[in-house]
């Protein structure tokens, strides 16, 4: 079938992004779904730091590609295979499809799929290939997904299916921001109640990193970003101290103010500058926990002897350590009781043609979450 999509052709490629125009609105080819595979309408899909790395070229990726992968559309056709999708039931795609019997999936732990993350990186789909073509030739998909299009074939290993009653444009938040953010929160850093917070970088993920604490009963909750804006959103959904990362004394301010540091720090900004600042504002015996992508180049420096003599915890955590399947449905769950109010995290919106414009207010800190309505 022909499909509108949005075509990165090259990287990096430097902003204004609505100058530049990295992004190109073409028609391509789609096979149909294979085996395990499905074809979606794509409904929405929210632009994420993850996209934008691979358009500034911190993230290397093969190309031409169809970016996106944080989205959420209905099911059209099933390939063979496929028994528990049917057309018109609602999904929210997940950017690492997980094989199921590799070591990490037996393990409980589908974010580190073999499988699955083998094929992102050849931009190719975990079954093998690739069913995006212009002219007979292939385009990659983005980790699997390749949102930014009318219409995507993904693994039934990338879909989680959702009740209608959650409107697109919140369920597709749920496929990377809340995932990443939450999971990060309740999986990986396993915040108790009472326990004391800080989330440095407030994006979408960072955000949902907040919110996540506030779920998990966290006593004091410490917002840190350069955005005046964005900490004032933080105070709004629930924080009780902001700081600016900018401010020559926010370190030293922080652990002034929480007694020495706090148990958990979790840097959402994707910079080695944001990860440092973490790991000095967290207590002594406390855990740093990473979800920000920084540019693989970089490289944070820290003492051994105080991770010893400490007994300091660093622990990354990709897809929020989630397993998608079991988590999607409860962090939706805990949305409709008003424990996830994560449609704050939606600020604005537009079409695919309008799609470079929202990068660059994603690049400028202008939006949380951009959402692309098809």
């Amino acid at each position: 079938m022909k499909i509108r999509a949005a075509v990165l052709h090259a990287s990096p490629v430097a902003a204004p992004y609505a100058q530049s125009r990295p992004l190109r609105i073409e028609e391509l080819d789609l096979a149909p779904p294979g085996r395990d595979e499905v074809l979606v309408r794509v409904r929405a899909a929210g632009l994420c730091h993850s996209d934008l790395s691979v358009i500034d070229g911190n993230r290397l990726r093969p190309v031409p590609m169809v970016l996106g992968h944080e989205a959420a559309g209905e099911v059209v056709e099933t390939g063979d295979g496929v028994h528990d999708l049917k057309p018109g039931d609602r999904v929210v795609m997940v950017f690492v499809p997980s094989c199921g019997h590799c070591g990490p999936c037996a393990e409980g732990r589908p974010a580190l799929c073999e499988p699955g993350n083998a094929a992102n990186g050849r931009g190719e789909m975990l079954g093998g290939g690739r069913r995006l073509s212009s002219g007979g030739e292939p385009v990659h998909h983005h980790i699997g997904v390749a949102a930014f299009a009318e219409h995507a074939v993904v693994s039934r290993r990338s879909l989680v299916k959702v009740e209608a009653d959650i409107p697109h444009e919140i369920a597709a938040l749920f496929g990377c921001a809340v995932l990443t953010g939450v999971g990060a929160a309740v999986n990986t850093a396993r915040i108790k109640a009472g326990e004391t917070v800080a989330v440095v970088g407030l994006g979408g993920v960072g955000l949902s990193a907040l919110l996540g604490a506030i779920a998990c009963g966290a006593s004091r909750v410490v917002a840190v970003d350069l955005a005046e804006d964005k900490l004032k959103l933080a105070r709004d959904l629930g924080a009780t101290d902001v700081f600016n990362a900018g401010d020559a004394d926010a370190v030293d301010a922080i652990r002034s103010e929480t007694g020495g540091g706090v148990d958990h720090a979790l840097e959402m900004a994707g910079s080695v500058k944001a990860l440092d600042l973490a790991y000095q504002i967290t207590r002594r015996g406390g855990t740093t926990t990473t979800a920000g992508l920084a540019n693989p180049t970089h490289t944070l420096s820290l003492s051994p002897t105080r991770l010893v003599a400490e007994e300091r915890t660093l622990k990354g955590s990709y897809v929020g350590s989630c397993v998608p399947s079991r988590d999607i449905p409860r962090f939706i769950d805990l949305y409709r009781r008003g424990r996830l109010p994560v449609d704050r995290l939606w600020t604005s919106s537009g079409s695919l043609d309008d799609i470079n414009e929202g990068f660059d207010a994603l690049n400028e800190g202008r939006t949380i979450r951009h959402i692309v309505r098809m």
